[in-house]
């Protein structure tokens, strides 16, 4: 895919000294730190490497990444990494899409709380899955997915929600057999889904409360009085929870490849920036409600930094986390019991003939053979 023409790096270094100096008691040291990470990506800020084309031996000086998580320009080598490291972990069997959205009442207390919100979300989402599966009304099983926070919808606007890809089947209680869902459509109802991930989250919310854990700062100030809190909570209860599933799809290689859009992705990437021009900043995003018609906003760059600086995580926050029989601690046990009752191997690349991260997604390609450069 060619560089765009503009960059969010480009509208930090107009615009982000400015936001810094307005927005001082807004503005976090981790909300900063990441603004300067961002607007010296890959330039002489952060010093430079030799590349070699792995071709012709074509040698080339180019600057260092940041590897910020937050940076739209760092995620694509993270990914692939991430993905070789899943590749033998994944099975012969269909998977399923489920989103888990938090209610938007819950959004300011979210922003304000976010370790503990986005970790309780994370907790409950799969607890819900699990609990669910394990049921014999609907499947029976234990079940294997991951999770992915995101933070954002297409406008930049604070909209929490994780993606769980879900074998579409999973392991007996006694680990003797391989379940497979009854029907084609996904197996766990979504009316069910949303009924006890709601129940969950606001019996945890309560007890967070009762603790004392809930900041309360700003306009939220109020809802630190325990009755204001409790009518919140009841409030929560007046509608349904989002939960959305998709029928499932594909085996392995569909799933590396659906993964890939969804697990290192940041709330804008630089390809759907269109200008920046008068200290305004216009970008592309999707209109679900219209059959996800393109269309253009306009913000202005301070409006803007504002909303992306919304989806900064806290520092050492996991976004993407393991479950049931993939995680850490079960996947070297489980995983293979898995493929042998599904009686397939997942193809696993041999040294021969796996490629190298540099050789299947290279940084940048040869101005002269167009083969892979290479760091070295």
């Amino acid at each position: 895919m060619p560089r765009p023409l503009l960059e969010l790096a480009d509208i930090i270094r107009a615009a982000g000294q400015r936001l810094i100096d307005r927005h001082p008691a807004w503005l976090t040291w981790l909300h900063i730190k990441v603004l300067a990470a961002i607007e010296r990506c890959r330039t002489a800020a952060l010093g430079g490497h030799v590349d070699e084309c792995s071709r012709c031996g074509h040698r080339a000086i180019s600057y260092n990444s940041c590897r910020n998580r937050h940076c739209p320009k760092c995620q694509s080598n993270a990914r692939d990494r991430w993905l070789n490291a899943r590749r033998s972990e994944l099975l012969a069997a269909p998977y399923s899409h489920v989103v888990f959205t938090l209610p938007h009442e819950l959004a300011p207390l979210a922003l304000q709380n976010k370790e503990l919100i986005y970790g309780l979300l994370f907790r409950f989402s799969a607890e819900t899955l699990i609990q669910i599966a394990r049921d014999p009304k609907h499947l029976g099983a234990e079940i294997g997915f991951f999770s992915v926070l995101h933070t954002w919808n297409q406008k930049l606007q604070h909209h929490p929600h994780v993606h769980c890809v879900v074998t579409a089947g999973g392991l007996s209680p006694d680990h003797t057999r391989w379940v497979r869902p009854r029907c084609s459509n996904f197996f766990l109802p979504e009316a069910v889904l949303s009924q006890v991930f709601r129940g969950k989250f606001v019996e945890a919310l309560r007890q967070t409360f009762a603790a004392g854990k809930l900041q309360f700062h700003g306009q939220l100030q109020a809802m630190a009085h325990p009755k204001v809190f409790g009518s919140f909570l009841r409030q929560l209860f007046c509608h349904r929870w989002v939960v959305y599933c998709k029928p499932p799809f594909g085996g392995p290689d569909q799933v590396l490849r659906y993964l890939g859009a969804y697990t290192h992705r940041v709330a804008i990437s630089d390809h759907r920036l269109v200008s920046f021009i008068d200290g305004q900043v216009t970008f592309r995003w999707r209109d679900s409600a219209h059959k996800n018609r393109k269309q253009l906003m306009t913000l202005s760059a301070d409006e803007f930094l504002r909303r992306f600086l919304l989806h900064v995580l806290p520092r050492g926050f996991v976004r993407i986390r393991h479950y049931g029989f993939l995680s850490s601690r079960r996947r070297r046990e489980l995983v293979p019991l898995c493929k042998q009752l599904l009686a397939a191997v997942t193809p696993t690349p041999t040294p021969s003939d796996a490629p190298t991260p540099a050789e299947s997604t290279p940084m940048w390609i040869c101005p002269l053979c167009g083969g892979p450069m290479i760091v070295i």
